[in-house]
């Protein structure tokens, strides 16, 4: 049978885990019945004409694992930011990790999905926010609702500021010749609160993996979210990553991705204000080869007056790479003074490597400031010719105007550690030594 098939035979077996009488039960069907109706995307959709799954889907995935490996510590410890003390939610082959996690309900909630759907005492916060932000429509965000079971709850209550960083991995080890995860993962920061969150998708060889998840966030008033996703996986992984963002009041979200590794990654990052004076930040970069291929599409949804939001996407393609950017800016009539900025550079170092870029401004207001911009080109041959007469190897000179050009958003970084850890990345996928540190 097909994954489509194997996926609707399994949930049965899956639903019949809990009880009928679970607030989740309803969810659940409803999603299954729309991913039923629609299946996996495909080119035909306008959301999806640059990105084709089929080739993926092939692959005769494991469901749920029939194992659960150990991992020693040692062995994944390159993965954290081991320079400074985090919070971590580990995850192997979707099941947590006790061993390698750092949890907390020490006047902050770092813990585990699990147990708000499953223990009464969180129905509150379950009927309050799961999947109230996330689409009851997108095919595979509906798919991961419907097998929901475990991922990363993080609530920061009114006025908590988390005294740490929360780092969230997911490891496959690779005991399934092949693997189908679908991590959800809640995170809630309370009114004046403020968090900062790393995420990570990771496989440990090369067999297929397939990760299709999903985040809800919810920033109350004046909250302060910077999440970091660090996709860096090997080139058998593929990841869809769907990230929904509510925000009210005077919240201030960031969110910066950066796409190095794995085959196929699609980044569906959506934004959707619920109040004034908010302020959104969208930022990325993506340095690929070979035959990857990356996705970014984001949505702002201005739907208040006096808000900002702002895009700065950067992408570096060799090989027979692709990268695809579909931004879209939608300014509701009711959304006066709207002051929203989306840009996207990208540079082709080769003849093969293909970039599809298709920024759009949807504006229904008459008092805005909304702007984009897309450029495509190649290293400047002047500058090039410059730093050579200087003596820096034609090698390292590329390497320094593509770090130039990724600057703008490494400086955003808030986290000096992970700013490091970037930059040393850039360094390896540049195949150099930059010869500084940030």
């Amino acid at each position: 049978m097909d994954l489509k098939e194997k996926l609707l035979s399994s949930y049965l077996a899956f639903e019949e885990k809990f009880d009928d009488h679970s607030s989740l039960h309803d969810i659940r069907n409803h999603a299954i019945k729309n991913f039923e109706t629609k299946g996996f995307p495909s080119k035909k959709e306008e959301a999806w004409k640059y990105t084709s799954l089929n080739a993926v889907l092939k692959n005769d995935y494991s469901v749920f694992p029939k194992s659960e490996p150990a991992i020693e510590f040692k062995d994944v410890k390159k993965y954290f930011l081991h320079d400074i003390d985090t919070y971590k939610l580990v995850f192997i082959d979707g099941k947590f990790s006790s061993f390698l996690s750092q949890t907390t309900h020490d006047g902050i909630d770092v813990c585990l999905l699990s147990s708000v759907l499953n223990k009464p005492k969180y129905k509150l916060i379950l009927d309050t926010y799961f999947n109230q932000v996330a689409s009851k429509e997108e095919s595979l965000t509906t798919l991961n609702t419907a097998f929901a079971q475990e991922g990363a709850f993080i609530n920061i209550p009114k006025g908590k500021i988390a005294d740490k960083p929360v780092e969230i991995v997911h490891f496959s080890t690779g005991s399934e010749a092949a693997i189908m995860l679908q991590p959800r993962n809640l995170v809630i920061v309370g009114e004046n609160a403020h968090v900062q969150i790393i995420e990570r998708h990771q496989s440990l060889n090369e067999n297929p993996v397939l990760t299709n998840s999903v985040t809800e966030v919810f920033a109350q008033k004046r909250a302060i979210c910077d999440y970091y996703k660090l996709q860096n996986d090997v080139e058998t992984a593929n990841l869809i990553d769907n990230t929904y963002i509510a925000q009210k009041q005077e919240s201030r979200v960031s969110v910066h991705t950066f796409s190095f590794g794995g085959n196929i990654t699609r980044n569906n990052l959506n934004f959707y204000h619920q109040g004034e004076r908010i302020d959104s930040t969208l930022k990325g970069i993506t340095i690929i080869g070979n035959r990857q291929h990356v996705d970014h599409y984001t949505l702002v949804q201005h739907a208040q007056p006096n808000c900002e939001s702002h895009q700065n996407y950067k992408g570096i393609f060799g090989d027979s790479a692709t990268g695809v950017f579909n931004g879209k800016i939608y300014v509701e009539k009711e959304a006066q003074k709207t002051d929203a900025f989306q840009q996207n550079n990208n540079i082709l170092l080769s003849d093969k490597a293909t970039i599809n870029a298709k920024p759009q401004l949807e504006i229904f207001a008459d008092d805005v400031k909304c702007s984009h911009g897309c450029t495509i080109g190649q290293l400047d041959e002047s500058a090039m010719f410059y730093m050579q007469q200087r003596g820096i190897p034609k090698k390292e000179a590329r390497a320094l105007l593509m770090y130039a050009f990724s600057n703008e958003v490494i400086e955003s970084i808030k986290l000096p550690d992970l700013k490091h850890r970037i930059t040393k990345i850039i360094a390896n996928k540049l195949g150099v030594n930059l010869g500084f540190d940030l």
